[in-house]
Order: C-alpha cells, then sequence, then structure tokens
C-alpha cells in the first residue's frame, strides 16, 4: 500500500547518555547561544500559548500513540480488545501511568523515624527504586522503534524528582521534567496538538507527585533565594498558570491573595493550585513569607505578569 509522508518510518536518530556541561558562571553563555536552550525555551513559550485563557478542566482531545499502534485502530484489537486502546492507549496516558507508580512507590516507602526533622532517608530509598526502573518506566511509554533512546530520556527523567544526597528539591528539577517532556517532542512521542494535555494532564500530575514527595520527606528547597525567589519549589505553574487566567472575567492578580477565591477556584487554574500548596505549606502574613508574589498580586493585568514571570525565569 502506498505510504503518506506522515506514516513514513522516522529519520535514523542516535541517542547518546547526557553528561553535565554546565559547571562555572562562564559556560551559561554557551548554554544560552546552543539549540538546546532555543529548543528547551521555545517549548516552555510554546505550552504557555497553548494554555493561555484555558481551565485545567476544560475538555480537550489527545492524539492516539505514534506509528506502531496508529493503523490498528479499527482492526481486530479494537473490535475484539477495546480495553487495549482505552488502557495506557496514548503517550498521555502512559505517562500518567508512569507518574502514578511514582506516587505509589512513595506510600510503599513510609518516612523513618530520624533525629533531624527535614531531609528524610526514606527519599534515598525511593529514589533508589527510580534509578533502577527510570529506563523501564521509559521504555513503558516510547514505541518499539525509538527503544534506544529510553537510556537518553530516563536521565531526565531521573533528574527532575530531586537530589538523593541533598534530599532536595527546586526548579532546577522542575525543569529537568520539562526537558524530559520537551525530549519526548523531539522524537514523536508527544504531539503540537497535546499542548493541553501534556500541562494539564501530565505537568499537573507530575506537580501532584512532587507536592506530596516534598510533604512526605520535608524536603530541603534548593537553591531558594528564602523571601526573594517566587517560590521554594516551583517556577513554570507560576507562568503557564497565568497564562491560564489571561483575559480571565472576574479573576484579577489582586484576587489571588484572597484565601476565599483561591478555595473556590483552584481546581480551575494552575496559579492558585500553587498558591494554595503556598499557605498549607507556610505559617504567617502572605506578604512576609511570599514576598514577590506578593508584589505581583499589584499588577494590573494576567497578561503582563505573565510577561513578566517569562522574563524573570529566563533571568533566573
Amino acid at each position: 500500500p502506498d505510504t503518506s509522508e506522515e506514516e513514513a518510518p522516522p529519520l535514523q536518530q542516535s541517542f547518546m547518555i547526557p553528561k553535565k556541561e554546565i559547571n562555572m558562571v562562564s559556560d551559561m553563555a554557551k548554554w544560552k547561544c546552543s539549540q538546546a536552550y532555543a529548543d528547551y525555551m521555545g517549548f516552555i513559550l510554546t505550552l504557555n500559548e497553548g494554555v493561555k485563557g484555558k481551565k485545567l478542566t476544560c475538555e480537550y482531545e489527545v492524539s492516539e500513540v505514534g506509528e506502531e499502534f496508529g493503523s490498528l485502530r479499527f482492526s481486530f484489537f479494537s473490535l475484539f480488545f477495546p480495553f487495549f486502546f482505552f488502557f495506557g492507549s496514548t503517550p498521555i496516558e502512559k505517562l500518567v501511568a508512569l507518574l502514578n507508580t511514582l506516587d505509589r512507590w512513595i506510600d510503599e516507602t513510609p518516612p523513618v523515624d530520624q533525629p533531624s526533622r527535614f531531609g528524610n532517608k526514606a527519599f534515598r530509598t525511593w529514589y533508589a527504586k527510580l534509578d533502577q526502573e527510570a529506563e523501564r518506566l521509559v521504555a513503558t511509554v516510547i514505541p518499539r522503534h525509538l527503544a534506544d533512546a529510553a537510556q537518553e530520556v530516563a536521565v531526565y527523567l531521573k533528574e527532575s524528582v530531586g537530589n538523593s544526597t541533598r534530599i532536595d528539591y527546586g526548579t532546577g528539577h522542575e525543569a529537568a521534567f520539562a526537558a524530559f517532556l520537551c525530549c519526548l517532542c523531539k522524537i514523536g512521542v508527544l504531539r503540537v496538538d497535546d499542548q493541553m494535555a501534556i500541562v494539564f494532564k501530565v505537568f499537573n500530575r507530575y506537580l501532584e507527585v512532587m507536592r506530596k514527595l516534598q510533604k512526605t520527606y520535608r524536603m530541603e528547597p534548593a537553591g531558594s533565594q528564602g523571601v526573594w525567589g517566587l517560590d521554594d519549589f516551583q517556577f513554570l505553574p507560576f507562568i503557564w498558570g497565568s497564562s491560564q487566567l489571561i483575559d480571565h472575567p472576574n479573576l484579577e492578580p489582586r484576587h489571588f491573595v484572597d484565601e476565599k477565591v483561591v478555595n473556590e477556584n483552584h481546581k480551575d487554574f494552575m496559579f492558585l493550585e500553587c498558591i494554595l500548596f503556598i499557605t498549607e505549606m507556610k505559617t504567617g502574613p502572605f506578604a512576609e513569607h511570599s514576598n514577590q508574589l506578593w508584589n505581583i498580586s499589584a499588577v494590573s493585568s494576567w497578561s503582563k505578569v505573565n510577561q513578566g514571570l517569562i522574563r524573570m525565569y529566563k533571568a533566573e
């Protein structure tokens, strides 16, 4: 049968295990001029545009799994084994299943009794399991013809959950998860059409698992700037979350410091979900423990908040 360009087998790609290239301040210039930086920021900004004005609870379509199963959609399998397509049939569903596995491992690895309040050592046991299983988990998401990519992509997954020596987590780890998703886009596992699903289904589930890690093992903030930083642990959900709120008919930036507004709307907006988590984790006046966010609440529009956060992200 004729094969369209879209169905043609992909060009042969070679993969390698990533190694750390940014070791000192002077290396940052190399990074900012690189194709990798352009790809990464392009990915962040594309998703930023994709979720603009959309609620977490809105409906959207998700592309089917790629070349490997696409031709089977109406074949023997879909007629006699419909559950095959329902259960884990799309890359988005498979990624959510992967994150559900990480979540289950937290339940199976309770904190240990120790003198120190922070940095529970049980996190190292949890991390050791991920370190051992990461390639296998990634292999469940990517099609067989890309199996060689698993060892490269898995490194970003392992880097995305925190540091097992210091038992800390920060925006660098969050960036590793965004890079993990960007890699999956570059090799064709995720599609441009999946922008909302990538943020609302996968990244939001990642945030839930990271918050559970942070609370369960009392993880330290990595590289935190204290009250001068935006947040102890995350940055991207504030960018994408502010994009969700652009042109909202009722909610303005000044409203996110209102506890009632947050409680009523957090399930629809990632930004407000972040604010809720902060208020659960911190005590005292909001203006004192989250000064940068308090200042942002005075900005006139969500569009300006979004643009300012993107500038801040690039700078930091």
